[in-house]
């Protein structure tokens, strides 16, 4: 059962395209000052940490670690401006980089994919074993609320405590629903962008690991399905595209998540389906949330006194520090 939220969007870009394009573009302000970590990966591959850490912040006060989306990094927009308001507030701001992306390109053979959980679980457990005291709330957008939905699950199963609180934000849940949807003709504008990325993403590794297996894609069009059959199960060795989409999709493993748990999409987000959150249930820790109008990690408001145009933001900072 999901609770509706009162959003109004800006009433010039109430449309889920306008918002969910203006949404992702470049913020005008520099990011915070950081400093790069490398988590070395059980496979030999890094992932690269952006870590911004406040001078009057102690290892017993609390740690924020965020996971960008679908071709994303450390300069994704939304990470950026909540890393230098979590900053002004005393809070350990971390922009985890997925293999490859942001700090990190260049330091992983293989390419990220969207269940990689095993991956952010081994950055959280490095963090902890550093400092053990500090309260870790994760935080995943996109893509990246997919993985940490799933990872909150796999730790609620193992019954290890490394997380306070998980919050996610547009997951897509639902892999196989969320891909098909992208491949429909309104959606094409979307799959095209994320795909080109992805091809040079492959390309820019052939030309730094001589040993990396050459992919070939075809010249035609083709959509995420085909990618995914072409290199994610061969590269990650799934038998199949349904098998990659059923292992890696969160919905099958949320209701697992014993702690607490808030997650947040729009009904015009044009790649979630509000049926992918239906016909399971889930446990009172887990709390969804949704709003009419957003687009894709949009949420763009009029501002007002107290309140910026990202009517997100105050909300994830306010579900940070809810007791």
């Amino acid at each position: 059962m999901s609770q509706e939220l009162p959003f109004e969007p800006i009433p010039f870009i109430k449309g889920s395209f306008p918002q969910t394009v203006i949404g992702a573009l470049p913020n005008i302000v520099r990011g915070p000052i950081s400093h790069t970590k490398f988590i070395l990966l059980s496979d030999k591959d890094h992932l690269a940490l952006e870590v911004t850490t406040p001078k009057k912040w102690k290892k017993n006060d609390l740690t924020v670690v965020m996971v960008h989306g679908l071709c994303g990094s450390h300069n994704s927009p939304i990470l950026i401006r909540l890393s230098k308001k979590l900053e002004a507030m005393n809070v350990r701001a971390i922009r985890l980089n997925l293999r490859g992306c942001g700090s990190g390109k260049g330091k992983a053979r293989k390419m990220y994919h969207a269940g990689q959980s095993e991956d952010i679980s081994e950055a959280l457990e490095a963090l902890h074993s550093e400092t053990p005291d500090s309260p870790i709330v994760l935080i995943g957008f996109s893509l990246g609320g997919n993985i940490v939905l799933k990872l909150s699950a796999e730790l609620s199963i193992r019954n290890l405590r490394l997380l306070k609180k998980v919050i996610a934000i547009n997951p897509p849940v639902d892999l196989y629903s969320s891909i098909r949807l992208l491949a429909e003709p309104q959606n094409m504008f979307y799959e095209k962008f994320f795909i080109k990325l992805l091809k040079q993403d492959i390309n820019f590794r052939y030309k730094i690991f001589p040993e990396f297996k050459k992919y070939v894609f075809p010249q035609k069009k083709f959509h995420f399905y085909d990618f995914d059959q072409i290199y994610t199960v061969k590269e990650y060795q799934f038998q199949n595209n349904i098998d990659f989409y059923k292992r890696s999709s969160s919905k099958f493993l949320i209701p697992a998540i014993n702690f607490e748990c808030k997650i947040l999409f729009s009904e015009d987000d044009p790649i979630i389906k509000i049926q992918d959150f239906e016909n399971f249930n889930m446990p009172d820790n887990v709390q969804l949330f949704t709003t009419k109008k957003g687009g894709h990690l949009g949420y763009l408001t009029m501002p007002g006194k107290a309140k910026s145009i990202y009517w997100v933001d105050n909300l994830i900072l306010k579900w940070i520090f809810e007791k």
